[in-house]
């Protein structure tokens, strides 16, 4: 059962939890856009706190480590450097482009990992898509747990890709299939009851191991 808010839309049970949501679009009207906003609604109406952002506040020039030791971080790197670290957890709404997800994305990730510590080691991520295609945009979520997995993250594994997207919301961004809006809404919740039991309920922590077949060294260990 989903937890309820009161009347001033929070929940009092829940422990505080905060999220950083953006789409990796740099699209206006983007349907990534309208599917994180409506992630953010969510997620503030079951009492978390949402910073809602838009990738052109984090677009950065390719990445050259000549520019990183020469000039330092750009300023987008930089914001969601900041923004992240403030945040308990993300939410990604990524589209898919060639079957992966928007380049644009990984620069961005690439210079965010050069930070030390760097800041997906160990937070909770979900993802999310939105395509016009039949597959939802699902193949670029899977390429996209991939790097940040590499780094830590902790992506949780059940994903929502919303199919036929031009069609599936209104012109207020909501899920126009009460069944798909209910499996949404399941869904988020979910995720955030995980993430307010990982920052709060440290009993029901649990060690997270990947095996990567190679001896951790200065160069490659990515926990700081």
């Amino acid at each position: 059962m989903l937890n309820q808010p009161d009347d001033n839309g929070v929940n009092p049970a829940r422990e505080p939890i905060s999220f950083l949501v953006f789409a990796a679009s740099l699209r206006t009207g983007s349907l990534n856009a309208k599917l994180a906003r409506l992630a953010a609604d969510t997620i503030e109406s079951h009492g978390g706190t949402v910073d809602y952002a838009f990738m052109t506040e984090f677009d950065v020039p390719s990445y050259d480590q000549d520019v990183q030791d020469g000039e330092g971080f750009p300023p987008g790197a930089q914001q969601f450097y900041d923004r992240l670290n403030k945040a308990d957890a993300f939410v990604i709404a990524s589209p898919e482009y060639n079957a992966s997800f928007p380049g644009v994305l990984k620069n961005l990730i690439d210079w965010v990992s050069r930070f030390k510590p760097q800041p997906f080691n160990f937070r909770n991520g979900m993802l999310l898509s939105a395509s016009p295609s039949m597959s939802g945009g699902n193949r670029g979520l899977w390429s996209l747990r991939i790097p940040l997995e590499h780094l830590g993250a902790r992506i949780y594994p059940d994903m929502f890709s919303l199919a036929q997207a031009h069609q599936g919301l209104d012109s207020n961004g909501q899920l126009l299939n009460p069944q798909l809006g209910e499996r949404f809404e399941k869904t988020v919740v979910a995720y955030m009851d995980l993430v307010e039991a990982d920052i709060h309920y440290h009993c029901a922590k649990k060690a997270w191991f990947e095996y990567l077949g190679e001896p951790p060294t200065a160069e490659t260990e990515r926990a700081e």
